[in-house]
């Protein structure tokens, strides 16, 4: 049976997960976190549909096992397109919630407008972005912009190097002067988010689904009467053994992500 005082575990491939971390924190800050980074194992984006999956279940499994918990964020755009079904089957009686990229925002503050959504390639050929896209292409214009490279630089603690920007340049030269707002479709890129603004320039708006899916889990744990007002904590691991990969993790929980 589920407990208020069980923990929320958040999963990602590597990293990135932390910019959802932070908006759960930031809306609920009375609740334990335990987050698990599958950096041995990134980035996901460009493995297959099958690999993604089974590295997802095998996440959930060994947090189940070794937590008590009473929900799990899939805090990655790739993990959720490709498993968060099979997570939800697999556990019924956990609260499962994934992330998506913010393409309902986008439309709803652009209408008619043109907007990218950059993402990692798993995300972009998965049929859960398709339907997502086909919801509200008819009221804007949709670009998908694969940015492969991105979320090694995020991993490595390169998110606003030079080597970023001048990746991002490569990646978005097409789209310079093209673009109202642009979807971050992957949970690393915010940590990138000055990096991309300072090749887009300030006219494009950024967007990401973190603060939505914080917003989901607190619905989701309050109508289960399961939220907690405690002291809060957060605890971390990684799946690699790199200690600088927690020393990372834990600046990026304190930096707030670029805008």
């Amino acid at each position: 049976m589920n407990a208020k005082h069980d923990d929320i575990a958040v999963f990602d491939s590597g990293v990135g997960g932390i910019s959802v971390l932070r908006q759960l924190r930031r809306l609920m800050p009375g609740e334990r976190y335990f987050y698990f980074g599958d950096s041995a194992n990134a980035p996901y984006g460009s493995r297959s549909t099958e690999d993604v999956r089974a590295l997802t279940l095998a996440a959930a499994e060994k947090l189940t096992r070794e937590h008590s918990l009473k929900a799990l964020v899939i805090a990655c755009n790739t993990a959720t397109a490709a498993a968060v079904s099979q997570v939800r089957a697999a556990y019924p009686e956990l609260i499962v919630i994934g992330i998506e990229p913010a393409l309902k925002v986008a439309a709803d503050h652009f209408p008619g407008g043109r907007v990218g959504v950059m993402a990692t390639e798993v995300t972009l050929r998965e049929e859960k972005f398709d339907t997502l896209l086909h919801r509200f292409d008819s009221g804007c214009d949709i670009v998908k912009i694969p940015a492969p490279g991105l979320v090694e630089l995020v991993e490595a603690g390169k998110a606003e190097s030079p080597e970023a920007e001048t990746l991002l340049r490569r990646i978005l030269s097409p789209y310079l002067g093209k673009l109202d707002a642009l979807v971050l479709g992957c949970t690393h890129y915010p940590f990138a988010a000055k990096a991309i603004s300072r090749v887009l320039g300030p006219e494009v708006t950024l967007l990401d689904g973190g603060e939505g899916t914080a917003r989901e889990t607190r619905r989701r744990l309050e109508a289960a009467g399961l939220l907690e007002n405690g002291p809060g904590e957060i605890r971390m691991t990684n799946s690699a053994p790199d200690p600088e990969l927690l020393r990372l993790s834990w600046a990026l929980l304190k930096e707030k992500p670029g805008r």
